[in-house]
């Protein structure tokens, strides 16, 4: 990937709700250091709790980059946007955005990025081609998180535990698959922007043979129980190949994310649904713990779920993010 100067300005632009921030959140929650502040449109619904900062303010502060760091559904960035990241631009910001929408695509933006000389950074873009899955076993361990919905945790999880690992001293690395990934880390596969007939090789390619000891924690996407994002989660179960599952969930929830009509499943049919799936391409595949999003939720609250589930599930069920991955790296280190 094309290197994005370094900090960012945070824009939420006029995001509905906390969610639709996520990729601001991401950047927020794990490279706090290259973020100076945020920038909100009028009625925005989301805050990552940076400093508020116009353009010229984001630029004294030494902003070289204004990140798009809403995810909606469909990857579109809205026409509200535009004057924004057209005075972006003549202010001398370059401009990275992780939506299928393409900054490039659009003719205003790309000539007024061409007369500032700034750089218009699309991370949903593909840098290579990409092979057909061959299914051939690799050495090396992975670990994938697979959630009852979108955007239930499986980033946050597959970070923490790689951090953890790290701490450990363990041989660890987080693979990302999707936009906030990317720009946490600045290298991945952008997943569903893939061809679908080569998602699968992709992720084959971006977790390759390690040594032994070695765990690549593969970021998850989507949700088997997702109608409309089920196809990047088969891709990263049969070509991530895991050897461990984290199942991750989100309690709060009343639908799918952006299907009203759609109720998510438990953790269970889950649990039975993504296991046999897993063991086509690895038969040795695990279920070895669980991930709960306990954001809204109390503190007792959070307790009182987390062990309801340990207890009814018999994994290990912990907020990786709250209160730590330690337990979830213990089971990864039994398998």
């Amino acid at each position: 990937m094309t290197m994005i100067q370094k900090p960012y300005l945070l824009f939420l632009g006029d995001a509905p709700d906390q969610l639709a921030a996520k990729v601001a959140q991401g950047i927020r929650d794990w490279r706090p250091e290259n973020a100076v502040g945020q920038y909100r449109m009028e009625g925005c619904g989301a805050d990552v709790g940076l400093d508020e900062m116009s353009l010229s303010e984001g630029r004294k502060a030494g902003a070289k980059t204004l990140v798009i760091g809403v995810a909606n559904r469909g990857g579109v960035f809205s026409p509200a946007w535009k004057k924004v990241l057209l005075e972006a631009i003549a202010s001398g910001y370059d401009i990275a955005s992780g939506l299928h929408n393409l900054l490039r695509d659009d003719p205003d933006l790309a000539a007024a990025a061409q007369r500032a000389g700034v750089a218009l950074h699309d991370i949903r873009v593909p840098d290579r081609a990409y092979p057909i899955a061959n299914g051939r076993k690799r050495s090396g361990k992975r670990c994938l998180a697979v959630g009852t919905d979108c955007s239930v945790g499986k980033m946050y999880t597959a970070l923490s535990m790689d951090a953890e690992m790290k701490r450990r001293g363990m041989r660890s690395a987080f693979r990302a698959t999707g936009q906030t990934g990317i720009l946490i880390t600045g290298e991945g596969v952008p997943l569903d922007a893939v061809v679908a007939d080569f998602m699968a090789g992709a992720v084959e390619e971006l977790t390759p043979d390690n040594d032994p000891d070695h765990w690549d924690h593969i970021e998850g996407q989507g949700s088997l129980f997702h109608v409309s994002y089920s196809g990047v989660t088969m891709a990263l179960i049969h070509g991530g190949q895991p050897d461990a599952l984290i199942l991750c969930h989100e309690p709060t929830r009343t639908h799918m994310r952006g299907l009203p009509d759609h109720v998510p499943p438990s953790l269970e049919r889950l649990r039975d649904l993504v296991l046999p799936i897993a063991q086509v391409a690895n038969p040795a595949c695990k279920v070895v713990g669980i991930s709960v999003n306990t954001k809204a939720l109390g503190e007792q609250e959070a307790l009182d779920y987390l062990a309801g589930v340990e207890a009814r599930m018999g994994l290990p069920a912990v907020d990786p993010f709250r209160h730590g991955a330690g337990r979830l790296v213990d089971a990864l280190e039994a398998v």
